[in-house]
């Protein structure tokens, strides 16, 4: 049977407990607060630089109808000037200038519906540029609230990586000492397990996990010499502690 030093076997245990610790603040890095809502509120900032882009075409569009309906209205204004002021100089034959009394009745009529799109058009090109505002304003707001969220991630990690540290220190001098063999077969152990390689008895109770020892295995527990490898029908390793 395999031993090691009860001594050793003893000090697994602060080993063990140092690597729960280590689980554990991996686990709280994993699971921080600031993690669920940062993802929550990227996701709505990713919506609004979808919606942003559509919104930016929107206006550009709305921006180029407005700008054809304003030439199209400065094209039948120009030419009703210049009609007005061939029939005002009262130049040409009375035909032609009853011609370009009606050509500027036609020209009026036609400018009162190029205005009536310009307009029609400006009213567009308004309520696509109050949308991309709005949108723009939501997206700067979810940006501040990103910014502090990753900020309050990145004390939190700090905190956690400070205490990692500490604890890996810690682990590396409580290792150093043991018997090798006892390490090793701890880390299998482990491994196996998801993260737990030995348990605490004291008296017929095991910690941080319970698990059912029969009377025939608490016999040849209590049996086994001192400084035996004791281990537990599901693999773990037993370290008797008696006081």
């Amino acid at each position: 049977m395999a031993s090691a030093p009860v001594a050793d076997q003893l000090r697994l245990l602060d080993v063990q407990a140092l690597d729960t610790r280590l689980a554990k603040l991996a686990h709280q890095r994993r699971s921080h607060p600031s993690l669920a809502a940062l993802q929550e509120v990227t996701g709505r900032a990713e919506d609004l630089d979808r919606a942003r882009v559509d919104a930016e075409t929107a206006v550009r569009d709305a921006r180029r109808a407005v700008a054809k309906a304003e030439a199209d209205v400065e094209q039948v204004t120009n030419r009703a000037a210049r009609d007005r002021q061939r029939l005002e100089s009262g130049t040409g034959s009375p035909k032609d200038l009853q011609a370009l009394g009606h050509e500027l009745e036609s020209l009026a009529k036609r400018q009162g519906v190029l205005e009536e799109v310009e307009l029609e058009a400006m009213e567009v090109l308004e309520t696509a540029q109050s949308a991309l505002d709005a949108i723009t304003a939501q997206r700067a707001a979810l940006g501040e609230q990103i910014a502090q969220l990753e900020a309050e991630r990145d004390a939190a990690f700090a905190e956690i990586d400070a205490e990692k540290a500490t604890v890996e220190t810690q682990r590396a001098s409580a290792v150093e000492p043991l018997d090798p063999g006892l390490v090793t077969l701890y880390e299998r152990v482990r491994e196996r397990s998801g993260g737990l390689g030995v348990l605490r008895l004291r008296g017929s109770t095991t910690d941080p996990l319970q698990i059912s020892l029969s009377l025939t295995e608490l016999a040849a527990i209590e049996a086994a010499p001192a400084d035996e490898i004791v281990r537990s029908e599901d693999g773990y390793i037993i370290v008797r502690v008696t006081d």
